[in-house]
């Protein structure tokens, strides 16, 4: 009896030792991180043509803070939010890239709403919705604040109002 009083601890020590000496090591260095459409990932990159008959491209805005705003003009959030969006453009100026991805309608549709809104900002098509689900948008409207470096910092999912869309652009501002 005696006897298994020593010899029980002395298995779950030796055990315990011999399960933290042989676990999997981690990797000395961290992985750069993948695109993809979390915040603190970088922001997959984007190519489409735009409302005006040109190209965007997501990473050629690097160096410059990026808005990345995914609406439709049948969504009636995005009705409301746009016009915040085209006033922090105009407050902004060339700081800050604003972007308007247009989710699978004709480009008559979406000039119309345009136009009704006075939009400067550059408006990409995505008629396919590929990009949508690249970003795994899942409603409309959704906003991916994207830093210089192309990191996305912060992602807002439904309407925002100036405020929040302030709050959120500090986050990507230097």
């Amino acid at each position: 009896m005696n006897r298994w009083l020593i010899v029980f601890p002395l298995i779950l020590i030796l055990g315990s030792s011999w399960l933290w000496w042989s676990r999997p090591q981690a990797p000395a260095t961290a992985a750069a991180p993948k695109p993809g459409p979390g915040v603190d990932r970088m922001a997959p990159e984007i190519v489409l043509p735009t409302l005006d008959g040109g190209t965007f491209v997501l990473s050629e805005q690097r160096g410059k803070p990026v808005v990345l705003n995914f609406w439709a003009s049948w969504c009636m959030p995005c009705q409301r939010e746009l016009p915040a969006l085209q006033s922090a453009a105009e407050h902004f100026g060339d700081q800050v890239v604003f972007v308007g991805v247009d989710q699978g309608e004709t480009a008559e549709a979406v000039q119309k709403q345009v136009d009704q809104l006075g939009l400067t900002f550059a408006i990409p098509m995505d008629g396919s919705g590929d990009v949508g689900y690249q970003y795994n948008v899942k409603g409309l409207p959704t906003t991916f604040f994207i830093d210089a470096n192309g990191m996305i910092r912060s992602l807002w999912m439904g309407e925002m109002n100036s405020v929040t869309l302030a709050e959120n652009i500090a986050k990507i501002r230097p």
